[in-house]
């Protein structure tokens, strides 16, 4: 009974999912689904890595225009975990996403360690996401003419910083994002001798979120479609101007930093993938999970790829790779560098609709697996509530909200982007290896989805995990293990005591 180990069967699982009382509403379609995925997967990567993994960022083996294969890899990779999601989704149609499917076939120990991982890539990750959005915001506002006070629009430790880096570089060193946060070092209120300086833009995205997924699934999918439909459009966008400024003569060297950039820049790649996985999160919202879960999952990462391919292509075309070094917006660049400055502030509002979408996708997600981890005992039983009326997880979701905008509010968002993929491969290969142990334990079970060629799909996805996170930094490791140690304490004080299984 007290085993690390102890598995939730399936049958289990699925009847919680199903029970009227307790469970969420199910109405999301396959075209809700791949909504969903494209809304959580193109945001911040898309308009901000891709310049940073083409350049190398001055410090890394540049992949150049063959950033384009970069992007192939990961999308492979992604692809073999995405298949394995597929299956899980299908078979196990209830909300709690990898630590769900763990918990079905690892055991309550690993169950645990992945849902309080899946922290890292919601929330945490969120934080940063609500962070870029507000600058966004306020460059768009600036466009109109309406200028929002730089100190409602940045972090204190980010005005300290600027304060340094205009002290030794000079006021025109400063990117846009350090000159907000110089304006707001020179001009900011004070409370009984406390600067007045915090990120309420941030907050305020991340409260009016809130707000729209505590009144319903069906109302979230549909502002979601809506913004997926201007977030596609805006991509396309970008591809069918930047076209017309194509120089092949940039494609040349296709890969001037050989395999080693075509690699790296791959696991710089991964931040504009990460999100696929988030679609399971609304397995038990699904109207047929059994069939549209696995469409939702592989359509949304083939849009996001084809998308993906060509905004590569025509960004690589358009400016030398070598001038995106250390450029934070490389599709508005580019669009600048052509000197059609009227596509690159339309590019501007698309990706800060993108990033909302994000926002919304991530804000659904986390909620869920607080439910799920909460149906088991492991957390407290609050986060389990579900609203009578509105049939979501309220409380939960209300609890995500106020962390996101608190942080929000006042982190600074390089310390905030501790490359939440640590945590997200993490959860891909404990994925993977668990389609591997149910294949084996219950080979016979019916499966509206099959991963083809098991096993190798699930171990080629799980080496090309291990081979991404290889790549990560040392400082990315650490706070890993940290942040796994600190969850490990509240497991063995709380969740191993509580757990429904133990007791059951």
């Amino acid at each position: 009974k007290m085993s690390l180990f102890r598995t939730k069967p399936i049958d289990t699982l699925v009847a919680e999912g199903s029970d009227e009382g307790r469970g969420l509403k199910r109405e999301l379609t396959a075209v809700d689904l791949v909504a969903l995925g494209i809304g959580a997967i193109i945001g911040a990567g898309i308009f901000a890595t891709l310049g940073t993994a083409a350049s190398g960022g001055g410090t890394l083996p540049p992949a150049g225009p063959g950033v384009v294969v970069s992007i192939l890899l990961t999308a492979l990779a992604c692809g073999f975990c995405g298949l394995c999601y597929a299956e899980f989704a299908s078979l196990v149609p209830v909300a709690g996403s990898a630590y769900t499917y763990s918990y079905a076939t690892l055991g309550e120990l690993v169950a645990w360690i992945i849902g309080w991982d899946l922290i890292l890539e919601y929330a945490v990750g969120n934080i940063a996401v609500a962070i870029s959005w507000a600058a966004y915001f306020r460059q768009l506002l600036l466009g109109f003419g309406i200028e929002f006070p730089a100190f409602l629009a940045t972090d204190y430790r980010s005005t300290l910083l600027a304060a340094k880096a205009a002290a030794s570089g000079g006021v025109g060193a400063l990117s846009a994002e350090q000159s907000v946060a110089y304006q707001a070092h020179l001009h900011h209120p004070e409370l009984f001798g406390v600067p007045i300086v915090f990120n309420l833009l941030a907050a305020l995205i991340t409260a009016a979120i809130t707000v729209l997924l505590v009144k319903g699934i069906k109302e979230s999918a549909r502002v979601n479609d809506f913004i997926v439909v201007l977030k596609v459009a805006t991509l396309l966008f970008f591809v069918a101007v930047g076209a017309f400024f194509v120089k092949p003569a940039n494609w040349t060297p296709f890969f001037p930093g050989g395999f080693s950039g075509v690699w790296m820049g791959a696991s710089l790649m991964f931040f504009a993938y990460i999100g696929f996985d988030a679609v399971s999160t609304a397995a038990e919202e699904c109207k047929d999970p059994g069939r549209d879960m696995p469409r939702g999952i592989l359509g949304s990462l083939l849009v996001c790829t084809i998308l993906y391919v060509a905004a590569a292509l025509v960004l690589s075309g358009m400016i030398p790779y070598q001038k995106l070094v250390g450029v934070a917006d490389p599709l508005a660049a580019a669009l600048a560098w052509v000197k059609q400055d009227w596509a690159a502030g339309l590019l501007a509002a698309g990706a800060v609709f993108s990033m909302t979408a994000v926002l919304l996708v991530f804000q659904l997600g986390q909620p869920r697996i607080l439910m799920a981890m909460s149906r088991d005992g492991l957390l407290g039983p609050w986060f389990g509530k579900v609203h009578p009326k509105y049939r979501t997880p309220h409380v939960g979701t209300i609890l995500t909200g106020v962390f996101v905008a608190t942080f929000s509010a006042v982190a600074n968002i390089d310390e905030i982007i501790q490359l939440t993929n640590i945590g997200t491969l993490f959860a891909f290969a404990l994925v993977c290896i668990g389609i591997l142990v149910l294949r084996y334990r219950e080979p016979d079970r019916p499966r509206k989805f099959r991963v083809p060629f098991v096993p190798l799909v699930p171990l080629l996805g799980i080496a090309m995990c291990v081979a991404l996170m290889a790549k990560l930094p040392a400082l990315t490791w650490e706070r890993f293990v940290i942040w796994l140690a600190a969850g490990l304490v509240i497991y063995f004080a709380y969740g191993r005591r509580k757990s429904r299984l133990a007791r059951a």
